[in-house]
């Protein structure tokens, strides 16, 4: 379909859109970054430097379970660092940088050195092999950056400012992780469970969209409390709903745990006759 084919069907069809398409569609914001969860489970990470900067970079990517490397001279490793490589968390080269480091299937290189002219030739030797390079304190040597992150279990949560101000951007995420249930982790890890054993129940590729419409009734249905006390009877029960797309009360999943059968004990209506 050509572009004036798609100018004369939108012509014909009263739309607001076409008067003033801002108001249904959201506005263009440029300047940002594309916020990524980047899976770097098993991935080679180099990273180049040892001091203080390089240990948040290391843990960051081993918290991402990444294979990393560290190439720094022994002398140059911080406490932190230091650490790492004598529990053997991290391989460590112990030397400087040299460009054939970049040879053997590296996937990201994070560059953490006070050495401007030194991480420029790296960032540009990342260029031409088309390795994704991060240059600590370098925005225009980035090709993706560091924001501040909370972490709580599975919830992780990340405040950028695209390198214009990294402390303003911690001070942000400690005001936002305040405002968090304290255990919004805890909840999180419960709904993983739930929709893994309602895979079980519903393994095929065209139950998805039904799988996500219940799952989205039962994530407005309970409260974080409610998850985190979910026992796994609680949620056999809770999964015997789905095939009817019902979402019961908790107060009904808990008198489910002495009624049984679920059919006995519920009408479609989620009423329930207790004693009588």
């Amino acid at each position: 379909m050509t572009v004036q084919t798609i100018t004369r069907i939108l012509s014909t069809q009263p739309d607001q859109t076409m008067s003033d398409p801002e108001s249904k569609f959201p506005k263009v914001q440029g300047g940002g970054s594309l916020i990524l969860a980047w899976q770097i489970r098993g991935k080679k990470v180099l990273v180049i430097g040892g001091g203080e900067v390089a240990a948040g970079r290391i843990l960051n990517c081993l918290d991402a379970d990444a294979n990393v490397t560290v190439i720094c001279p022994a002398s140059g490793l911080n406490p932190e660092v230091a650490y790492r490589v004598a529990q053997s968390q991290v391989t460590h080269i112990d030397r400087k940088f040299e460009p054939s480091d970049l040879d053997d299937g590296v996937d990201m290189v994070l560059v953490a050195v006070d050495d401007p002219e030194a991480s420029t030739t790296i960032w540009k030797l990342c260029k031409q092999k088309r390795i994704p390079a991060n240059i600590a304190d370098v925005p225009p040597e980035c090709d993706f950056y560091f924001g501040s992150v909370h972490r709580d279990g599975p919830l992780q949560i990340m405040v950028s400012t695209n390198g214009k101000g990294p402390r303003l951007a911690s001070s942000i995420r400690k005001q936002i992780a305040a405002s968090l249930p304290k255990n919004a982790g805890q909840a999180i890890e419960a709904i993983g469970l739930l929709r893994a054993k309602l895979r079980e129940i519903a393994p095929l590729p065209k139950e998805g969209p039904k799988r996500m419409r219940w799952m989205i009734k039962v994530s407005d249905a309970y409260d974080w409390e409610q998850f985190c006390k979910m026992s796994e009877e609680d949620m056999a029960n809770l999964l015997s709903f789905y095939a009817k797309g019902k979402v019961p009360t908790m107060e009904e999943l808990k008198a489910m745990r002495a009624e049984g059968d679920p059919e006995d004990v519920f009408d479609g209506s989620f009423g329930f006759s207790v004693g009588g």
